[in-house]
């Protein structure tokens, strides 16, 4: 919320339109032939495919060049100097033509479609498995719906591209290049009428499109901001209510959606030139044709039907240049997208395991922090000389105040981040010589913010351990003390729960939480506020469940509500990075210092 914050604080006077609707310049986009490449390396796995539609594409192409030639054959033939020898030969081997034109344009694209979706289905899937592999810190930096943006909008700007505008292109270049040959052939006097409007085109595509490739660079950007702000609004709509700040949220939404109306206008509006110089040059040529032609007729230097076929390779001389120049917004708006999905795929993911990085096939829990130091940043240091060892099967609890460094130690255990300076040891070993998948095997979370998937009971608790037989699963939901809830449900296990496990209270997801927990049976034990915010019966439920499930484990617990960690075998007080107290709780209460005061404030007595 800090983007939109700042966004409140910063807005454009409302007396100052004309500055908010002038196009903005932006950097243009990187080289448009790095990504085709990139794009070509997905569509270069079906090069025997592309083989067959780089044949019917030649194939239409010359048969659509032969059409208006077999036209002008029989104007001449049998319309001005009328006689019927090979009339019905030559009707047939026209409607032949035009037959053969429409199965191969069928053919082509009905290939090109499977070769587009098979393509954007890999990029796809290349970007999802990269999601995966790219450290915590890459998404505590970006909006959920940008990224969200990227995997369907974007993408779906290279499908759109793949399946009507690369044949288009490929046709067009083809059709363009027989036409002029045939056209040379037919009058080379009218060719050169026509390619004078080369140069024109030429020059007035290329004043168009410096003016808008940038926009559409800026209207993809600006619709993923949009898409972020909305995803994150929806999903934070009760918080919006409870403060009232619906008209904040709303002029927030505007000042975006200005943004992108004002990139879209300027895109649209400038690639809108584009097909209005192909019609005005059309329009042109058509016209000096006519006329230059009839002269050249009138004094039998070429006959009527030339004239005929000239126009309409003519028309069609026009109408590749025209298709490509209809085609550019998709083209554009479709480089933009795989810019953006090529820059994720680009993201370095996290740091590699090391050649002999170990996989532990047990663990007995033992954690040693030997002099951690970490900042999230160069300026701030987060955590400094962090040193305490826990044995196996004992419970650490962390107190202190909101931002002094807690959670980050346990990021730091489960190497979602690598610690600056200092050693991390588990049983022994270094953590950075444990593979990270094994590492985080033996861990369990339950957090303070329970998150289900979109799907049944029985499947969400199943997420602990996949090949989980349903009498386990039903065991650990007894064990959660959540076993109760589930059986009073219309469907029991198989209910189907919407997303975030909405349709349940917070209680019950937390129980879902610990028994998923149970089921993975970790050797280290997580507890993020695994208490927080719920009712007081639902409290001594998750108490037990969680005491059943800490006991004989290692548990790291961050708790506030210090009377839950009251029975924990050492207590560290972490207070701006560092520890500065340590004990248990009788012995803490003793020393009479950070922690005693923190715990009569809590409940409310004066310090003795």
């Amino acid at each position: 919320m800090s983007s939109q914050s700042v966004s409140l604080q910063t807005k454009t006077p409302k007396n100052n339109k004309a500055s908010e609707s002038a196009p903005k310049k932006k950097q243009l986009p990187q080289n448009w032939s790095g990504t085709l490449r990139k794009i070509w390396s997905y569509c270069s796995v079906h090069k025997g495919l592309l083989a067959l539609i780089f044949l019917m594409v030649l194939i239409s192409s010359s048969l659509g060049l032969l059409g208006p030639y077999l036209l002008g054959v029989a104007i001449d033939r049998f319309v001005v100097s009328p006689h019927s020898d090979g009339l019905i030969r030559l009707l047939l081997l026209l409607a032949g033509t035009y037959v053969l034109f429409s199965l191969s344009s069928w053919l082509q694209n009905y290939w090109m479609i499977g070769v587009a979706q098979k393509t954007v289905y890999a990029m796809r899937e290349d970007l999802f498995r990269q999601l995966h592999r790219l450290p915590i810190s890459f998404f505590a930096k970006r909006q959920h719906g940008e990224l969200m943006s990227r995997l369907t909008n974007d993408i779906d700007n290279v499908s759109q591209t793949l399946n009507s505008s690369f044949i288009q292109i490929i046709s067009s270049l083809f059709t363009f290049t027989g036409m002029i040959i045939l056209m040379l052939w037919l009058s080379p006097l009218l060719t050169l009428i026509t390619v004078v409007i080369i140069p024109i085109m030429y020059f007035g595509m290329k004043w168009i499109t410096a003016r808008t490739s940038k926009y559409f660079k800026e209207q993809q950007q600006n619709l993923g901001e949009l898409n972020g702000f909305v995803e994150e609004t929806l999903s934070g709509q009760s918080i919006v209510k409870v403060f009232s700040r619906e008209e904040q949220m709303t002029e927030i939404f505007l000042e975006k959606a200005q943004k992108l109306k004002v990139s879209g206008y300027w895109a649209q509006t400038y690639s809108g030139f584009i097909p209005k110089l192909m019609n005005g040059l059309t329009n042109a040529s058509f016209g000096v044709i006519a006329i230059v032609g009839g002269m050249l007729v009138m004094h039998d230097i070429i006959s009527i039907g030339i004239v005929v076929t000239f126009s309409e390779y003519a028309r069609q001389f026009i109408r590749p240049l025209n298709d490509l120049a209809n085609q550019f917004n998709t083209f554009l708006s479709a480089i933009a997208g795989a810019e953006r999905v090529f820059e994720v795929l680009e993201e370095k993911g996290e740091i590699n395991d090391e050649q002999d990085a170990i996989e532990l096939p047990e663990m007995r829990g033992e954690i040693v922090f030997s002099d951690v130091a970490f900042s999230y940043n160069q300026q701030v240091q987060t955590l400094r000389d962090v040193k305490f060892r826990v044995a196996p099967g004992e419970t650490l609890a962390l107190v202190g105040p909101t931002g002094a460094g807690k959670s980050t130690i346990v990021q730091l255990l489960s190497r979602f981040y690598d610690a600056d300076h200092g050693q991390i040891f588990i049983d022994g070993h270094d953590i950075t010589s444990i593979q990270r998948a094994n590492l985080r095997r033996h861990m369990g979370f339950v957090l303070q913010d329970s998150f289900l998937f979109q799907g049944t009971i029985r499947d969400n608790i199943r997420y602990g351990r996949l090949d989980a037989t349903d009498s386990e699963v039903q065991q650990a939901a007894i064990s959660a003390n959540a076993h109760a809830f589930i059986m009073k449900l219309p469907l029991q296990y198989d209910t189907m729960l919407k997303q975030d496990g909405s349709g349940i209270s917070q209680g019950q997801k937390q129980l879902m939480s610990i028994a998923r927990a149970i089921l993975a049976d970790p050797s280290i034990l997580i507890l993020d506020e695994a208490t927080s915010s719920i009712d007081t019966i639902t409290e001594l439920k998750i108490q037990e469940a969680l005491f059943r499930l800490m006991k004989g484990r290692t548990s790291i617990v961050i708790a506030h509500r210090l009377n839950t960690i009251q029975q924990a075998d050492q207590i560290l007080v972490v207070d701006k990075g560092t520890i500065i107290e340590k004990g248990s709780h009788d012995s803490l209460l003793q020393q009479k210092g950070f922690y005693y005061g923190l715990f009569h404030n809590q409940f409310n007595e004066e310090p003795a």
